[in-house]
């Protein structure tokens, strides 16, 4: 069966491309790996998404979906190899079927990076977060920490200092990877510590986080941070491995799109945190997928 648009990866991005190119009156399949709604899922409260005051990011996931559904979606779990082109025809390679599509949109987002501590994978969503821009405001007027060295880490501290009462900024060498004119601003606020030369060894806390067991890399000596709130800026993966050949990637892994989500390679686009892009949000993520959408109907119809 041949499919107008195989969209290849099941989160907002992915998800708002199906109901663009569906009400559009294209045959659209959707391919998740894994679970439907993407990182969005692990989030107990979403209260940044334009026009819904709060809503659980599970919730808001299933409806997400629900919607393409109710659009005419058809929908598969499988985990997408690669993508060959034969004879003007795109075709989705899966571990257990093929999908020829005339274009395709790639939505697979990203992976945070874990630090593969004790009680890390326990507490997210009870303290553990990955993303201060969404999970930040929880957190007013209380201690968190924030780890990691680079640019992300450096502006998460900078965000959070706007809302909680301190800030620790966790780094295990004895200076920050990110850039200088980021670090100096963090140098003159009250409320954000550097704590240099510590690496962190486990999460304290059984239901919620609170604390942080570090260990100071110089002598060698534990010691613990009370804090609420933990958040992890230790890089992101995204997860591109399978388009290699077929798409071209920033040195980061990411694939190369336009503002109107082409990539190098006619007829395919790329949508949402997978993208090279400035801001990965839910709301970037939803544009990105109405201009994929949008984009893969116009080649469509032009060809």
């Amino acid at each position: 069966m041949m499919y107008d648009i195989g969209i290849i990866g099941g989160g907002t991005a992915g998800i708002t491309a199906a109901i663009y190119a569906l009400r559009a009156g294209k045959k659209v399949i959707l391919i998740e790996g894994m679970t439907y709604g993407g990182q969005i899922v692990t989030s107990p409260k979403v209260e940044n998404y334009p026009g819904i005051a709060s809503i659980s990011g599970s919730d808001f996931a299933t409806n997400l979906l629900n919607q393409a559904i109710a659009f005419g979606a058809e929908t598969e779990l499988e985990t997408v190899t690669g993508i060959r082109e034969d004879e003007g025809v795109k075709v989705i390679e899966t571990t257990g079927k093929e999908y020829p599509c005339r274009t395709v949109i790639i939505a697979t987002g990203v992976t945070h990076r874990h630090l593969g501590i004790p009680k890390e994978e326990e507490l997210v969503g009870a303290g553990v977060s990955y993303c201060a821009t969404c999970d930040g405001a929880f957190f007013k007027n209380r201690d968190v920490a924030v780890i990691g060295g680079g640019n992300t880490a450096l502006q998460d501290a900078a965000f959070l200092s706007n809302y909680c009462n301190h800030v620790y900024l966790v780094h295990r060498r004895n200076e920050f990877r990110g850039e200088k004119g980021l670090v100096k601003p963090l140098e003159a606020r009250e409320n954000v510590e550097f704590v240099l030369n510590a690496t962190v060894k486990e999460i304290i806390g059984e239901s919620f986080v609170e604390g942080l067991l570090l260990t100071n890399k110089t002598t060698d000596e534990d010691f613990e941070i009370k804090v609420d709130g933990i958040f992890m800026a230790v890089g992101q993966t995204p997860k591109n491995d399978a388009f290699e050949n077929v798409v071209k990637l920033d040195g980061s892994g990411f694939i190369l799109a336009s503002e109107d989500c082409m990539t190098s390679h006619p007829g395919i686009f790329a949508a949402g945190d997978c993208r090279t892009k400035e801001v990965r949000q839910l709301t970037t993520a939803a544009a990105d997928g109405a201009v994929a959408g949008l984009a893969a109907c116009q080649y469509i119809d032009q060809a």
